[in-house]
């Protein structure tokens, strides 16, 4: 039951934090020519997003 708790609060931080701005500040790729996506720096949504 924790688990699941855990899992559903981190989906909802996920959720919320996504549109609350873009994405590329909070991207582990967002450092020199490391993202070549044509939506950067102001994407919203990202297939290859990770967090930092």
């Amino acid at each position: 039951m924790r688990s699941l708790l855990q899992r559903l609060s981190t989906l909802l931080r996920r959720l919320f934090a996504a549109s609350s701005g873009p994405l590329c500040d909070r991207c582990k790729w967002d450092y020199g020519d490391a993202c070549r996506r044509p939506e950067r720096p102001n994407a919203t949504t990202c297939p290859d997003y990770e967090g930092r």
